[in-house]
């Protein structure tokens, strides 16, 4: 039964996909819609030739800008959590801020990044690591506080160490709020340096498609866009298969 559901959760998925794309290119090839506007799935596909030379480079660009800003996110809200969680008053004075922090657009913030840091690199990283912050570190949070109390007493009880009590309890418990958190932030990683290279760079996806958009070459435009979306799923599968990984009695779980 439980493969059945399996097949059946991938099927349903792809075949509504691919009706969308033949109604799709139906729309636009009976002129519907015109292809200046909405260009048609083999328009695009057809328009990836002529992108090849130019446009390895700027994937390269955004895949580091993300790359090292989920890192630094990671690695940030880790220590952030671990803090939070044994210091109390940290929490109380800082877990406010950073949700009142998310309130503010990061479209808005990112043009005083490139007016503070230039136009390389660096403004596209911060973004990223805003953007990512906060669900990992939210997750993280909830994971923590989610370890069961009586087990805590206990191991206390047995006067076992901050230390040993994180590494045998929470760190475990914590595994699936964490990578629940970073699926979210992986997706979000190439969004946000998208969203930096818009508002200023010599390189990039985001730098890509403004010049593409301006040239009115949309089927180029769309498909820098299929080119985002692959490597968002890249990274979230690679999430995935490294949570399956740390992870090997939750596939067992699911099996039985």
């Amino acid at each position: 039964m439980k493969r059945w559901e399996s097949i059946e959760d991938k099927v349903i998925p792809t075949v509504f996909f691919v009706v969308l794309i033949f109604l799709w290119e139906y729309i636009v090839q009976v002129g519907l819609i015109e292809r200046y506007i909405l260009p048609s799935p083999t328009d695009i596909i057809k328009a990836f030739p002529d992108m090849h030379p130019d446009i390895w480079k700027h994937v390269i660009t955004t895949v580091q800008e993300a790359a090292l800003g989920f890192g630094i996110a990671i690695l940030l809200s880790i220590i952030l959590a671990i803090l939070m969680d044994n210091v109390k008053i940290i929490k109380k004075a800082l877990y406010p801020i950073i949700v009142i922090s998310q309130t503010v657009p990061i479209i808005a913030l990112a043009p005083l990044f490139a007016a503070w840091f230039g136009f390389g690199k660096l403004p596209k990283i911060i973004v990223v690591v805003l953007v990512c912050f906060f669900p990992i570190l939210v997750s993280l949070i909830h994971g923590l506080e989610s370890v069961d109390k009586d087990l805590l007493n206990l191991l206390k009880s047995m006067g076992a160490s901050k230390f040993q009590i994180f590494k045998m309890v929470k760190f475990p418990a914590t595994l699936i709020s964490f990578f629940s958190g970073l699926r979210i932030a992986a997706t979000y990683s190439i969004m946000g340096a998208i969203i930096g290279e818009w508002l200023g760079g010599k390189s990039g996806l985001g730098v890509y498609m403004l010049r593409v958009k301006q040239s009115f070459a949309l089927d180029k435009f769309f498909g820098a866009i299929v080119i985002i979306v692959v490597l968002s799923i890249m990274l979230f599968k690679i999430i995935a298969t490294l949570q399956g990984m740390l992870m090997p009695w939750e596939k067992e779980q699911n099996k039985s």
